[in-house]
C-alpha cells in the first residue's frame, strides 16, 4: 500500500540525509545486492525440481525414482546455473575493465576527441555556455574521473564490480534450498516409512507456498506489487509443472 502520509515520508528522508550520512554513503559506494542472485536461483530451483517431480509422478513411477531424479536435478542444474551466473558476472566485470583500458588509451592519444564526447554528453543533459565548459574542464582535469564518466555515460555500465563468486554461491544456495522443497514429502516418506499418504499433493502445496514466497521477495527488486509478483511466479511454476505432468502421463507406457 502506498504511503498516504507525505510528511512522514519527508521526515524519514530528512533523517537519513544529513550531510554526514550522505558523505558516508558516497564514500562507501553502493553495495552489491546478492539477494537478487538468491531470488532468481530460488525461482529456478523450485520450478525445475517440481517439474521433475510432476513429470515422474505423471508417469506413475516410484518415489525412489522421484528422489533420485529430483536430487540429480537439484545438484546438476543448481551447479550449472551457479556457474553460468559466475561466468556471466565475471564477463561483465572483464568487459568493464577492457572498456576502462580503452578509454584511458583514447584519452592519452587523442584527448581532444574524448573532451568533445564529454561536452556533447553534458550538452544533451541541458548544460550550456560557460557552465558546460566549466563542467567539461572539471571532469577532464582528472583522468580517473574522466574515464568513470565515459564508462557510465558512453558505455552505460556501472562502475563497481559485482563479486562473481558470491553471486554464483548465492544462486547455488538458493537453488538447492528452495529446490529441495518439492522433494521433502518424498524424503520424509523415505526416512519414515510412508507417513505421508499423498506425497505429490503435499509437494504441490509446499511448492506453491514457495512460489508465492519467492515471488513476494522478487517484488522488492522490480516495479511490481508483491501479490502480482507472487501470482506470476506461481503461474509460471504451475504451467511448467502441468506440462511436465502431461508429458509424464503421455510417456507412461514407455517405461
Amino acid at each position: 500500500m502506498a504511503n498516504t502520509n507525505p510528511s512522514h515520508s519527508r521526515d524519514q528522508y530528512k533523517a537519513t540525509h544529513t550531510p554526514g550520512q550522505i558523505a558516508e554513503r558516497l564514500e562507501n559506494g553502493p553495495d552489491s545486492i546478492y539477494l537478487k542472485d538468491f531470488i532468481y536461483g530460488a525461482i529456478d530451483g523450485a520450478v525445475t525440481t517440481f517439474a521433475v517431480v510432476a513429470g515422474v509422478a505423471g508417469a506413475g513411477l516410484s518415489s525412489g525414482v522421484i528422489i533420485i531424479l529430483g536430487l540429480a536435478n537439484l545438484l546438476a542444474d543448481g551447479f550449472s546455473m551457479a556457474i553460468s551466473n559466475y561466468l556471466g558476472t565475471r564477463a561483465e566485470n572483464q568487459l568493464r575493465d577492457k572498456a576502462r583500458e580503452r578509454e584511458f588509451d583514447e584519452i592519452h592519444h587523442y584527448p581532444q576527441g574524448e573532451r568533445e564526447e564529454v561536452r556533447q554528453i553534458y550538452a544533451k543533459k541541458g548544460f550550456q555556455g560557460q557552465l558546460l565548459e566549466d563542467v567539461v574542464e572539471v571532469i577532464t582535469a582528472d583522468k580517473t574521473r574522466w574515464v568513470d564518466v565515459m564508462i557510465q555515460e558512453e558505455h552505460g555500465m556501472v562502475l563497481e564490480d559485482h563479486n562473481a563468486t558470491k553471486g554464483g554461491l548465492a544462486t547455488f544456495a538458493a537453488f538447492c534450498l528452495i529446490g529441495l522443497i518439492p522433494l521433502l514429502p518424498y524424503l520424509i516418506n523415505w526416512f519414515s516409512a510412508d507417513v505421508i499418504t499423498a506425497p505429490f499433493l503435499w509437494s504441490s502445496i509446499l511448492t506453491g507456498i514457495a512460489f508465492v514466497s519467492v515471488g513476494a521477495m522478487k517484488s522488492r527488486f522490480v516495479n511490481q506489487h508483491w501479490l502480482m509478483a507472487s501470482l506470476e511466479t506461481l503461474a509460471i511454476g504451475g504451467v511448467a509443472a502441468i506440462l511436465a505432468y502431461v508429458v509424464g502421463v503421455l510417456l507412461k507406457g514407455v517405461v
